[in-house]
């Protein structure tokens, strides 16, 4: 039993010697190699045998993780590089180490456990951080926190609009709350209704709240349709002064609605007034896309990319502003057409085009968007107004106008940029390349009738010649001299200043109604009464002549001035000191017929007329009976002869062919508008002819100026001949024997 037990001891120690001998012999080995290996390893690595190194983990040298090269070092591997296709899943970033690499939530994000490292995508649990109600956002107390994935903005409150400087849906936005802005009444404008008017607009200034606006914006429309449906003293205000006020009121509006629609927290807001006055907002992010907005009186389509400013971080605001009461304020403005359309009607009717006459259709449309610069868009906008149904006359077309104020902030209608696409059903689509306050008209165009223009200027040419001579003969020729002369005389003057003022003046050319064109038109409006008067003592000296059968019992010289001259004059004043904006129209230098001004001409006119009539058709058929009376014998184609011509004759000097010109109602009767000015542009040849060269005595007395400047002596024996030879002849002309 001994023998075998030995045997397993001396194994035992046999196999222990064994291992110990063999470490000791590798001990030794390392020993001897442990020298050499340290001295040639680089950091980052271990040595292999005398010859190669090991790069740690982690570590990577040039040759790869084993080098022999002494000159080679171990450098950190990029695990998070492309390459090495280390995926940390989604909303997470790899994050490289010294010698290794771990995964981390990008910002904005955080593991589910709360910790900030993980290794791999199968241990990420990134989710989004809410930083405004955690408290980690850094916004200003006058913005608010938005969340967003993985990040926050701040964002100006209701009612607010970020600072100059600073940015809306930033994380460093401050903002200010929104004021009302600043609106001045037009300087130079004294109208108690306008003061009232800016006075509420101020105390709606002083106690607005941002969070109020849509209460303010109502308000602020009912007092703008309280002053425009009771004007008071806005309407005796001049045509410029309302045409600037128009202006005034159209401007400040678009400029605070455009600021207080941002106050609103809804995305669109329309309102319709007990006046029908109508309002359309809308806000939304700037994006590339047509918005379509309006209500009942227009409806306007939009690429909304032109509505936002650059660098404009907020919601963009669109609005649509309309009013019929506007009507009164822009009544009887002008129309600038534009060089091409100039062109195109011109063409069309042959004749040039001198503005036009405009009713004013749709209501007043004032468009406006958070972009100020609207002058040229990027894109065109299209409109539909509504209006009533009207088709175009003969020289007449719907236009689709703007309203645009000139450097003193007088307005005018306006077509540059819009072009009208079509009009059906009572409504009218328009396409602008601009934005302003838009309405339809019917343009009823000024066609200048060459021919007609023709007449008149030669017509008139020649009756001032005529009016000259006849001047110069009732002046300097005595045997003709008295009462009847004196009424000549004047009537004749008159007729040639106003002719000659016409001529020269008449026309408006640079549409502008100033101090010259009132001047002329007040000149016209007295030189022409003061001719009608004249003839309205015609009429009086043909009656105590022809009725009376008294020539000497006619007014008295005093009374014949103080008539012809100071009866016009009375009424001129009367009319320039209730309505001195009524002289002057834009086309033409005469009076407006707004507000029924013209009839300060016609009234008087259309009463002379009739009264002068009425002494007409007494003296003819005076002359009539006298006729019958003097030489029954006369043959009734001879007496019917003579009655004509003289019944022809005191037709223009009484003024009766002015009747024609109280029918002309239509410019475009041509027989009416060719008689009227064809019988009264020659006015001055007929008194030339029945007052001169049909009266023997003139005529014996040009003869004689003949004689004197020929050198003939004047035969008083031919005259005395041929004067007795014609005595029973002389009653039956109404010339000679002083009618």
């Amino acid at each position: 039993m001994g023998g075998p037990r030995r045997r397993s001891s001396l194994c035992l120690v046999r196999g222990v010697l064994s291992i110990l001998l063999t470490l000791a012999i590798v001990g030794l080995q390392d020993c001897g190699a442990s020298p050499s290996c340290k001295k040639r390893c680089p950091p980052r690595s271990t040595c292999l045998n005398d010859t190669a190194c090991r790069c740690d983990r982690g570590f990577r040298a040039f040759s790869g993780d084993i080098f022999t090269n002494p000159l080679e070092d171990c450098q950190d591997i990029n695990e998070c590089a492309p390459s090495m296709n280390v995926s940390c899943g989604r909303l997470a970033d790899c994050v490289n180490t010294e010698g290794s690499y771990h995964c981390e939530c990008i910002s904005g994000y955080q593991l589910a456990s709360g910790e900030r490292k993980f290794s791999n995508k199968n241990e990420n649990t990134c989710h989004d951080v809410d930083e405004c109600t955690s408290g980690q956002h850094t916004c200003h107390n006058s913005t608010v926190c938005i969340n967003t994935q993985g990040a926050f903005m701040c964002q100006c409150r209701q009612g607010w609009v970020p600072k100059a400087g600073s940015q809306n849906k930033e994380k460093n936005t401050v903002c200010e709350e929104i004021s009302f802005p600043a609106w001045s009444p037009p300087s130079g404008i004294r109208s108690q209704s306008l003061s009232r008017f800016f006075q509420r607009v101020q105390d709606l200034s002083a106690n607005f709240q941002s969070d109020k606006a849509q209460a303010t914006i109502k308000n602020l429309i009912t007092c703008v349709d309280e002053l425009l449906e009771t004007p008071g003293d806005l309407e005796s205000l001049t045509l410029s002064e309302r045409h600037r006020t128009a202006t005034n009121l159209l401007s400040g509006l678009e400029v605070i609605l455009r600021t207080l629609a941002r106050a609103i927290p809804d995305s669109s807001f329309t309102y319709t007034s007990p006046f029908s006055t109508e309002l359309s907002l809308v806000l939304k992010e700037r994006k590339d896309e047509n918005v379509t907005m309006g209500q009942s009186h227009a409806r306007m389509m939009l690429n909304w990319a032109v509505a936002g400013t650059a660098g404009d971080s907020g919601p963009a605001v669109a609005g649509v502003f309309s009013s019929r009461s506007m009507e009164k304020l822009v009544a009887n403005a002008s129309l600038k057409l534009d060089p091409k359309n100039q062109i195109r009607l011109e063409r069309i009717h042959e004749s040039p085009v001198h503005g036009a006459r405009l009713q004013l259709l749709s209501a007043v449309n004032s468009i406006f968007l958070s972009n100020p610069h609207t002058e040229s868009l990027d894109y065109p906008v299209y409109f539909a107004f509504a209006h009533p149904e009207e088709i175009p006359g003969v020289r007449q077309e719907l236009v689709c106008a703007f309203w645009k104020a000139d450097e003193n902030g007088v307005g005018r209608w306006n077509t540059s940029g819009c072009r009208l696409m079509g009009s059906a059903n009572g409504s009218s689509t328009c396409v602008c390349t601009h934005l302003s306050s838009f309405a339809i008209l019917m343009a009823h165009y000024n066609v200048q009738d060459r021919q007609l223009a023709l007449i008149t200027k030669v017509g008139l040419s020649l009756s001032l010649i005529c009016l000259m001579l006849c001047i110069l003969t009732f002046l300097l020729v005595r045997p003709i001299q008295g009462s009847r002369t004196t009424v000549h005389l004047h009537l004749c003057i008159c007729l040639f200043l106003g002719s000659t003022i016409f001529l020269v003046g008449i026309e408006n050319e640079g549409g502008e109604i100033g101090l010259r064109c009132r001047l002329v038109a007040g000149l016209l409006h007295y030189c022409f009464l003061a001719a009608f008067c004249w003839m309205s003592l015609e009429g009086v000296e043909l009656y105590f002549l022809v009725v009376r059968v008294f020539q000497g019992q006619g007014p008295a010289r005093r009374w014949l001035y103080l008539l012809g001259y100071g009866v016009p004059l009375l009424i001129v004043g009367i009319s320039a000191a209730v309505r001195s904006e009524g002289y002057g129209r834009t086309i033409y230098c005469w009076l407006n017929p707004e507000k029924g001004f013209l009839w300060s001409f016609l009234g008087p006119v259309t009463v002379i007329i009739l009264c002068n009539a009425v002494i007409f058709i007494t003296t003819v058929w005076r002359l009539t009976q006298k006729f019958s009376e003097i030489n029954p014998d006369m043959k009734k184609l001879r007496k019917a002869r003579v009655l004509t011509i003289t019944a022809m004759a005191q037709l223009f000097v009484l003024g009766c062919t002015w009747i024609f010109g109280l029918f002309l109602f239509d410019p475009q009767d041509w027989i009416l508008s060719y008689t009227f000015t064809v019988l009264n542009c020659l006015q001055g040849l007929f008194l030339f002819l029945l007052h001169c060269v049909l009266n023997k005595k003139v005529r014996e007395e040009y003869r004689k100026w003949a004689g004197l400047v020929t050198g003939n002596k004047y035969s008083e024996f031919a005259t005395t001949t041929s004067g007795s030879s014609q005595n029973q002849t002389r009653a039956l002309r109404p010339s000679e024997s002083g009618m």
